[in-house]
């Protein structure tokens, strides 16, 4: 079991936690996701990311993650507010805490 909790209401540096899921059909669509979702979080089971990143990379994201669904995908981001704690079963997640630069 792994457990770890996160606070984003009274953080200094206005970063938000967010959950990302998909389902994407098409092989080379869900690649690039992944290579473009790895460069802001880290993944936490095979359609699910996690990350904690400021609000400029937040919507950053948010605008880029639309062109990676065609009509018969889904992608869903969550942004978590205040505090929250996970609690994981099974397999531990390697999650290294990194700021993210994107150039």
């Amino acid at each position: 079991m792994e457990e770890y909790e996160f606070e984003t209401q009274n953080n200094i540096d206005k970063r938000v936690y967010i959950l990302i899921i998909y389902d994407i059909i098409d092989n080379k669509r869900r690649a690039r996701l992944v290579k473009l979702l790895k460069g802001y979080g880290f993944r936490v089971q095979k359609s699910c990311f996690e990350a904690f990143i400021s609000g400029r990379l937040y919507e950053e994201l948010r605008r880029k993650l639309s062109s990676y669904a065609g009509s018969e995908d889904s992608i869903r981001m969550y942004r978590i507010i205040g505090k929250g704690q996970v609690t994981s079963y099974g397999q531990v997640i390697d999650r290294e805490q990194r700021d993210v630069i994107i150039v």
